[in-house]
């Protein structure tokens, strides 16, 4: 079998396969990542280096950027980027320039699965047409199926091949034939009638979080000027036993899913002649976050009279999500972004991330400072923005003069400073 796109989500579902003893061959088009997993190092170090030794050390296993490798593949699973374009489309290009590259190499018999995750039809209407200009017939010569990725980079409490596996196929030969393989890897799975359902299915899961953030956001907003703290609220909510589950507030959405996917299916409504409001409005609710951020920095400033222009602004954490060195569309580049329009002199700290990559929107030349008592004490303003267990928490809290914690993390440290939740 061959996995494409060694990413966040393809990586993953190799290691899974080629622990249930298939052979698999891993695709990527970019060839420096076939070589960091050829030398047994890693590029995703929440996954931890030990996988790709596993890898590299196994006849199991083979990296490529050759297209030609599918010709020796029973199945093969499409793992790429799903952005979204400036205009908040779906950017299905990787996804179409892949099956082309697969649609040209490989043999009749093989199963073709999307993971990636799509509005509902994608695999039907974009992915078989592809194939089908190639010669090939679903029911005859070829199976197609939708598999949603669930992985959640950095969580311990799941191991992928324990999460339930959805699966459903263009034709209820595909979905038989790709339950098969999957139950295989996987210890549960959950067969659904159709492709469509399963890629609704995704985009629900994913929609289903954006809208109960936003729905907290907005509470953070309305409570904190009745001078009520949410995190209380949601730990005196969460004592109920039954019709309530805890999301929490923070300084805005991050990761490939819950600020993408959701636009996925707004779109395909829009088609339809649709509207979303409830989609786009908790979207709205949450991508404004980071500015609330800001505007809670520039008032705790104000209160030390102090302006934001020129103010020395300290960022601890960069990731989207704790314990990760993800920055996916993570909210602390449009925080950066927004100091920096206000001439903020600003700088972070992220054990994960040493240096910030380069984004398609955002571009710093910043790199991980070292987190020193002196340095803490020379900023205006330290603004918790990820709350990674490795950040030395006590240290900010008896240094840093001012805080703004958008995670409620630092009041258990006995801070020292002035603290401010946003």
């Amino acid at each position: 079998m061959a996995v494409v796109g060694l990413g966040y989500v393809g990586l993953p579902l190799t290691a899974a396969f080629h622990s249930a003893g298939f052979r698999v061959i891993g695709f990527d088009n970019d060839a420096e990542k076939i070589k960091i997993l050829d030398r047994g190092e890693t590029y995703l170090n929440h996954l931890g280096v030990e996988l790709s030794r596993t890898l590299a050390s196994s006849d199991r296993f083979e990296g490529t950027s050759d297209p030609a490798s599918f010709a020796r593949c029973d199945s093969i699973h499409i793992c790429v980027p799903t952005p979204l374009d400036d205009e908040r489309q779906p950017d299905l290009g990787y996804v179409q320039s892949s099956t082309r590259a697969l649609a040209q190499n490989i043999e009749p018999g093989t199963l073709v699965v999307l993971e990636s995750t799509s509005y509902p039809g994608t695999t039907r209407e974009v992915v078989l047409p592809i194939l089908e200009e190639h010669g090939f017939r679903l029911g005859k010569d070829l199976f197609v199926a939708f598999s949603p990725e669930r992985e959640d980079p950095g969580r311990k409490d799941h191991d992928l091949r324990e999460i339930p596996k959805l699966v459903g196929g263009l034709d209820e030969v595909s979905t038989e034939v790709s339950e098969l393989l999957y139950s295989k890897a996987f210890r549960d799975m959950h067969r659904v009638d159709s492709a469509e359902i399963a890629e609704a299915a995704k985009v629900l899961e994913n929609i289903y979080r954006s809208v109960n953030i936003a729905l907290v956001n907005e509470m953070k907003i309305i409570l904190e000027r009745m001078d009520i703290d949410i995190w209380k609220v949601i730990e005196a909510a969460s004592s109920k036993p039954f019709g309530f589950q805890a999301f929490y507030p923070g300084p805005g959405l991050g990761g490939h899913c819950i600020p993408i996917d959701p636009y996925y299916l707004s779109w395909k409504a829009q088609q339809e002649g649709i509207p979303t409001r409830f989609i786009e409005l908790a979207g709205e609710i949450n991508t404004n976050m980071p500015g609330f951020v800001v505007s809670k920095i520039r008032k705790a400033l104000q209160q030390r009279d102090r302006n934001i222009d020129g103010a020395r602004v300290l960022l601890l954490g960069i990731a989207y999500k704790p314990d990760v060195d993800d920055s996916r569309e993570t909210p602390a580049a449009e925080i950066l972004k927004l100091l920096q329009d206000e001439n903020a002199d600003v700088s972070y700290h992220d054990p994960h991330i040493p240096s910030f990559p380069k984004k398609r929107r955002y571009q710093f030349d910043l790199c991980s400072i070292e987190l020193t008592p002196e340095y803490l004490a020379s900023q205006d303003c330290v603004v918790i923005v990820t709350d990674h267990q490795v950040i030395d928490w006590p240290l900010v809290a008896r240094h840093a003069p001012l805080i703004v914690d958008t995670r409620n993390v630092i009041g258990g440290y006995d801070p020292q400073g002035e603290v401010w939740k946003a």
